[in-house]
């Protein structure tokens, strides 16, 4: 299968496998080729294997940059992180390195609080336990400085804002289905309390990559942690079977060749 697109900001063709390929953002889905524009290429040391690096170019470098460039979290803070998903986990990790003092996960699966412990969290909360609003003003006695949604719900992004201790700023990472709105209560801003979302991270793609790159060799990025399984280009429909039970950080398509 082979897919192209002539640049960045061109409209997506059809895929010379005989059908239409859905993209997002202008990027080909699953294609053992791609032509992308020259501003969206970066090289990869050859002692990083590309399965790996793989991960950091969507879902690592969108939790990173939403911690480092969007919401920039300062040493020695608290943060939120709702979802430990692979973009939640990518966001507790770089909320550790990036020297948060205190880092709670929020999930509804034991399994992925148990990672997300492994990826940094000094805390993890139990949505299905309780009100994780109330368990995390209770953890940090009063709420946190920083928090990030990773999931997509409205729900979450409510409650993402609802964490916040007075100053702090929540960061919508999850795609919030289009139409969604969410509802907050107005009387909460005067607490100077700021809600924004981040795009890929706001990334930087060409210092990012190879930071990252650095912070896996290092053991500072946890990459293999984050492979729940590698799987063939023809086996994808289990894969997506996979996503819909839970329970999966990510799976690596690997292409025969």
């Amino acid at each position: 299968m082979r897919t192209q697109s002539r640049d960045a900001d061109a409209e997506p063709r059809l895929s010379q496998a005989g059908g239409n390929m859905g993209q997002f953002l202008n990027l080909s889905s699953f294609a053992e080729q791609m032509v992308v524009h020259e501003h969206a290429l970066v090289k990869v040391r050859e002692d990083m294997p590309l399965d790996l690096a793989a991960l950091i170019g969507c879902g690592v470098v969108t939790g990173y940059g939403a911690v480092v460039h969007t919401a920039k979290v300062e040493p020695g803070s608290s943060v939120a992180v709702f979802g430990a998903g692979g973009i939640g986990l990518s966001t507790v990790n770089a909320a550790a390195i990036a020297g948060a003092g205190r880092i709670i996960a929020v999930d509804t699966q034991p399994a992925k609080l148990e990672l997300a412990r492994r990826f940094g969290a000094t805390d993890v909360v139990d949505a299905t336990a309780g009100d994780p609003v109330a368990q995390i003003q209770e953890l940090t006695r009063g709420g946190v400085q920083y928090s990030f949604e990773a999931i997509g719900l409205k729900q979450t992004a409510e409650q993402s804002f609802a964490c916040l201790r007075a100053g702090g700023v929540a960061t919508l990472i999850g795609m919030i289905p289009l139409g969604t709105k969410i509802e907050l209560h107005g009387f909460d801003f005067l607490r100077e309390r700021r809600i924004q979302g981040s795009m890929m991270g706001s990334n930087r793609f060409r210092t990012d990559m190879p930071r990252l790159i650095e912070f896996y060799r290092q053991g500072r990025l946890h990459l293999d942690e984050m492979v729940s399984a590698r799987i063939r280009l023809q086996d994808i429909n289990d894969g997506f079977a996979a996503l819909k039970q839970g329970g999966t950080a990510r799976n690596v398509i690997v292409f025969d060749h």
